[in-house]
């Protein structure tokens, strides 16, 4: 830094005093960038050793799912689960040390152990939905008479009532599909039926089978079923079958022969050769064209019930049902709607008289109108294809 010579002492000490102070600023700006610099090679660092270790488990083989039978002297006895094959492998010593009699393993094509797996009750808990016994009444349900018809007699006479069956000389139906386009009320059938007959409700969508280890879903189906055998009476509902019990193919890849081993496993435990005492089997697709005519057959599912989205009279009680506890006008006509809301499935329904309600909420009123019903409906047939037509109420 150069100085004025004319300049007095103090503006020189003043220039100096300056010049530190910009320093200073120059010094804290360069230390900020050396930080963010530091940040941000610590962030590409982490963001490196992720896709390195994503690469590493993109070019591994498949593992599939196997228990350790016995521990001995030359190494451990692994049973694979889909075709039950025994080997005698070899285990690292560090996995050897956590290994016990019983355990579940990962096992490479060789058959090495790769790692220990959770227990199966991890399974079962992450899968399964368990309600002991669901608060929904046949009274929820409108418009599904004839169906709530037939699958009380499929399912919870031979619960309540099994002497009349054994009266009789027959066997009561083995299982109950319900098929329909989405929203109809199959679930919410299901479990009035498992509600009427006090019956644990397990429920397991078909899509939470196809699992990412070969012989974890058969190993979940397996389990699906035990857990039933635990909890009688029962009721398993499977939905979104048509996710493990779609038409078989000529495909040879390893997921689709995961799936089909899966959807053997289920055939094999519904055919079962042992009676299952209290348990009845419900099952759900949105896509019957699809499902695999072993599925079908008589003494797996006996009985196909078709859920169809509700007529007038369906959607009027529908109507009746989702807006008995709303505070509504008198200019509110509940059979008008029914019959200008054709195409319309229950679940529709009931979130058109939810969007009726906000539309008065809204505006700041306590009584639900007509209007509001008629702005609903549109809001619906916007966001969704329903089937329906914007329609004027009157």
């Amino acid at each position: 830094m150069d100085l004025d010579p004319d300049m007095t002492p103090e503006e020189r000490l003043e220039a100096l005093r300056d010049h530190f102070e910009d320093i200073v600023r120059v010094n804290e700006q360069l230390t900020d960038q050396l930080n963010s610099a530091r940040d941000r090679r610590e962030d590409l660092t982490d963001e490196v050793d992720q896709l390195e270790r994503e690469n590493e488990t993109l070019k591994t083989s498949s593992l599939y799912i196997a228990t350790a039978e016995e521990l001995t002297d030359d190494g451990v006895v692994v049973k694979q689960h889909g075709n039950n094959q025994e080997v005698l492998t070899e285990v690292s010593p560090s996995i050897r040390d956590s290994l016990e009699a019983g355990d579940r393993v990962a096992i490479n094509d060789s058959f090495s152990v790769k790692e220990i797996l959770d227990p199966e009750t991890d399974a079962r808990a992450q899968a399964m939905q368990v309600d002991g016994s669901p608060d929904v009444s046949y009274d929820d349900i409108g418009g599904l008479e004839a169906q709530i018809r037939e699958v009380r007699e499929a399912v919870e006479e031979p619960l309540v009532n099994a002497q009349q069956f054994r009266d009789v000389g027959i066997e009561p139906p083995s299982g109950v599909l319900l098929h329909g386009p989405p929203g109809t009320g199959k679930t919410m059938l299901a479990k009035a039926v498992a509600n009427e007959t006090d019956a644990t409700f397990i429920k397991m969508a078909g899509s939470e089978l196809v699992r990412k280890f070969i012989g974890e879903g058969a190993r979940l189906v397996r389990d699906l079923f035990e857990l039933a055998s635990e909890r009688q009476p029962a009721i398993i509902f499977i939905d979104e079958i048509d996710a493990i019990a779609a038409k078989r193919t000529e495909s040879k890849t390893s997921g689709d022969a995961e799936v089909q081993r899966t959807m053997m496993q289920l055939l094999s435990e519904m055919d079962g050769f042992d009676d299952r005492g209290e348990i009845r089997i419900i099952a759900a697709t949105n896509r019957f064209d699809m499902l695999d005519r072993a599925i079908l057959r008589p003494g797996r599912f006996d009985r196909l019930i078709e859920v169809p989205n509700p007529d007038v009279a369906g959607r009027e009680r529908i109507l009746d049902i989702h807006t008995e506890d709303m505070n509504l006008s008198e200019d509110v006509d509940l059979r008008a709607m029914a019959r200008q809301t054709d195409g319309l499935s229950g679940a529709e329904l009931a979130s058109m008289a939810t969007e009726a309600g906000m539309f008065a909420i809204r505006d700041e009123r306590t009584t639900v109108e007509q209007r509001d019903f008629r702005d609903a409906l549109e809001k619906i047939d916007q966001g969704g294809e329903t089937g329906s037509q914007p329609v004027a109420f009157a």
